[in-house]
């Protein structure tokens, strides 16, 4: 079974699916025969590795060969190579060499990697990159490509000096319904783009987490606008094929931390949601057997707590990262957005709108349309996982049903609906089609006409329109990106 990157997210019916519609999903040449496989290591064994640990022992596993584990934490190391032995029919754990984040080197050279697949905390990101390439690897990197400046010129420098690839896995491009955008801007049917307004809205459950893990402290993410943000700066760069200029943000913790429950009367809370009744807000871990196996059973090695209450601030775990998010921001050839992210909503999704010179085109998606509660009072992360609560789900829904729907209208026409093919997997059916890019990309057929592949440029101007907003948050003036000192000039040519 596939696992999404965050158990939180929703999980559209293509999480489901096998098989999505040509006109999204690549073709691809056979192996060649005899050619080996790519040695992989996975550096940082969280719940965010599972998806790449699949693919590598499951559908890809003609081109890549799972060699080596890195973490901090011996017990979610051992937890993966008992899944990868299970997956492999071994009878037992895979007995793959385990290394600590001091050895990456060590690692390399000894187990002969060809490619690093960094899933670790935001912050280590251009370290690891930096260190992999370094030893001789190429790097496959989750969002975000880093969280501050000095990381991006940390890149630069090393790809600069290595000549190494580094793959940034931005699966939101490959959803179908963001690549349907892409083409009818691509297209210029609503000519040249002058605006964008782009809402996104994390609800109850998938923003609440966010307030509970090491991403609660600046230090750790570079914040939502770092984080989770960076996915969709990399969309509207992606869909205007520009790049960002200009930033003036505003934003507050305005709903979660201690100051604000107290502010609503909230009272007391735990420090942690495992083992609490009753409250939607606590995230009980023993819940899920997969999160009680990475993260309960492992806290001895760390002290790390995956449950953090999202209101408590105990000593040294205050929430230093906000829930409400403003921006407005330049681009290069002229157009500007204005974006918000709220992270309490009570639905989960997103709306853009792109103004052009001959039209107009709107994409709205409602990711999950309620929050349903059990009967301990805990939230639903699968209402279809039994009938009785998906029952309740659609009952509750009303006129806010999940879907996707993305209107073209041009001027003085009247409006049209474009069909949205299928994907396949979560992230909105993109997950499984980045995963093919990502691990044979080589044995494409053709290229890409939508341009989803990404690499370390993508990354750089993605994470810049978040290091951007943080310096005019702290200055409470607008950010010129040139003056970031990113190492690099976003529109340039190759470094």
């Amino acid at each position: 079974m596939s696992h999404d990157q965050n158990p939180t997210a929703p999980r559209p019916a293509s999480a489901t699916s096998a098989q999505g519609d040509p006109a999204v999903v690549p073709r691809f040449a056979p192996v060649p025969a005899g050619r080996p496989r790519r040695r992989y290591a996975v550096v940082g064994t969280g719940h965010r590795a599972g998806m790449y640990v699949d693919a590598i022992t499951g559908p890809h596993a003609d081109v890549a060969e799972l060699v080596a584990w890195c973490d901090t934490n011996p017990t979610r190391m051992a937890y993966y190579d008992a899944e990868v032995g299970r997956t492999l029919g071994l009878g037992g754990p895979a007995g793959l060499p385990m290394y600590g984040p001091d050895a990456v080197e060590a690692m390399v050279a000894e187990q002969h990697v060809d490619v690093v697949v960094v899933t670790t905390p935001d912050v280590t990101h251009a370290g690891l990159v930096a260190r992999a390439q370094a030893a001789g690897a190429d790097v496959v990197v989750e969002k975000p490509l880093t969280t501050t400046a000095a990381g991006a010129r940390t890149i630069v420098d090393s790809v600069r000096a290595t000549g190494r690839d580094v793959v940034m896995t931005f699966n939101y491009r490959y959803a179908p319904r963001n690549s349907t955008l892409r083409e009818v801007i691509a297209s210029g049917e609503i000519g040249d783009v002058t605006s964008v307004h782009f809402e996104w809205v994390l609800d109850t459950v998938h923003g609440a987490d966010y307030f509970r893990r090491w991403h609660r402290q600046r230090e750790n993410s570079g914040s939502l606008l770092v984080h989770k943000s960076s996915h969709h700066f990399d969309l509207v760069n992606w869909w205007l094929g520009d790049v960002p200029t200009r930033v003036y943000a505003s934003a507050g913790l305005r709903f979660y931390g201690a100051a604000n429950a107290a502010a609503r009367g909230l009272g007391e809370r735990p420090v942690r949601g495992t083992g609490v009744a009753g409250d939607p807000w606590s995230f009980d871990l023993t819940a899920d057997p997969r999160l009680a196996a990475l993260y309960l059973d492992a806290e001895h090695h760390d002290g790390y707590l995956r449950d953090r209450d999202v209101f408590a601030e105990p000593d040294g775990h205050a929430i230093t990262i906000d829930d409400n998010m403003s921006l407005v921001v330049d681009y290069a050839r002229g157009a500007t957005m204005s974006y918000s992210l709220n992270a309490h909503s009570p639905w989960e999704g997103y709306t853009v709108a792109i103004n052009g010179t001959r039209g107009r085109a709107e994409l709205s998606v409602v990711e999950r349309g309620v929050v349903v509660i059990d009967e301990r009072g805990h939230v639903v992360l699968d209402p279809s996982a039994t009938p009785e609560t998906q029952a309740a789900k659609l009952a509750a829904e009303g006129i806010r049903p999940e879907g996707e729907h993305l209107i073209v209208q041009k001027h003085w026409e009247a409006a049209t609906e474009r069909p949205i093919p299928v994907g396949v997997g979560g992230h909105g059916g993109g997950d499984a089609i980045l995963l093919m890019d990502v691990f044979r990309r080589d044995l494409r057929i053709g290229d890409d006409p939508l341009g989803r592949a990404a690499g370390y440029r993508d990354g750089l101007a993605a994470v810049a329109v978040g290091i951007a907003a943080n310096e005019s948050l702290r200055t409470g003036a607008a950010v010129r990106v040139a003056d970031l000192g990113l190492g690099i000039e976003l529109g340039a040519g190759p470094a």
